[in-house]
């Protein structure tokens, strides 16, 4: 009689068979695209008790066991001030999906919450300071973050609509503050639906964000309140009833960027203007 399964198997077998396709192969695509994943890295994964950073985490394991070429893999938690449910809650799943994590302790709830501009801003930023700081402390080089496809694509549309302008997120990046240390995003070719639908599989229960600004829009009733990123969520969703592949167009467009149709563009801080290269007879116009 063959043996009965752990909840912990059954989420790993399912990550590489049941949803190959929607989660492992997307993700095995990005990390060789992109190069995120070296010999010799030691990878701080970074979970912040959500859907997305525990299945990246599941997913990084997986490629640790497969892989020619070894790296190592930190799984760091940082308590930002959790009320103890969500504390318990992030312990409980990490041990029923084996994810050996290390937590530390921030103040960055306490620090937020006294802010009424941007606190989302500045909560973001305060956490991936403190997560590069103590990946850096244990000899990490990299932070693995589980920004996924949905994330780039409704980025993309913040930046065009309420940023005045087009601007993307990278796949990975050289952190400015931490001299030696790499941002990398291995969801980055993974849809957010296959997420869900591997959680509901498997039966699991996450974070959402536990913070006071994310508790207020649930309660608004209509899932936006006032989160720009979810008004970006509903409008997509809006836009797939008549192109499904709207996104994938998005997520394309991003990766062929037409530098000279643009009449101004920003390249390591300095902004160009297309008056810069319109004599060197860069801008021509087709079909004449």
């Amino acid at each position: 009689m063959p043996r009965e399964l752990s909840p912990c198997e059954i989420a790993e077998r399912s990550l590489i068979k049941t949803y190959r396709k929607q989660l492992w192969n997307p993700f095995i695509a990005a990390v060789k695209r992109y190069e995120l994943v070296q010999p010799g890295d030691r990878i701080a994964v970074c979970i912040s008790g959500g859907k997305d950073s525990v299945v990246l985490a599941k997913l990084m394991q997986e490629l640790q066991k497969h892989t020619e070429q070894p790296f190592e893999l930190v799984f760091l938690v940082m308590d930002p001030g959790y009320n103890p449910a969500n504390r318990a809650l992030i312990e409980e799943n990490a041990q029923r999906l084996g994810i050996p994590i290390t937590v530390f302790e921030s103040d960055i709830f306490d620090v937020t919450v006294q802010v009424e501009k941007n606190p989302c801003y500045l909560c973001a930023r305060m956490r991936r300071g403190c997560l590069y700081a103590k990946a850096q402390e244990l000899g990490c080089n990299k932070i693995a973050l589980g920004h996924h496809f949905s994330d780039v694509v409704e980025t993309t549309l913040l930046g065009l609509f309420y940023g005045a302008q087009i601007q993307a997120m990278p796949p990975k990046l050289h952190s400015k503050n931490f001299p030696g240390m790499e941002l990398i995003r291995p969801l980055y070719c993974v849809h957010e639906d296959s997420i869900i639908a591997w959680k509901n599989y498997n039966g699991l229960r996450f974070l959402q964000c536990a913070c006071r600004f994310t508790e207020a829009r649930d309660a608004s009733g209509d899932g936006v309140g006032e989160s720009k990123r979810q008004e970006m969520k509903v409008l997509l969703w809006e836009l797939k009833k008549t192109n499904p592949n709207i996104e994938k167009s998005i997520f394309r467009a991003i990766h062929g960027v037409q530098l000279d149709t643009f009449p101004g563009f920003k390249y390591r801080g300095k902004t160009h203007s297309f008056l810069d290269f319109y004599e060197d007879g860069a801008f021509l116009e087709e079909n004449e």
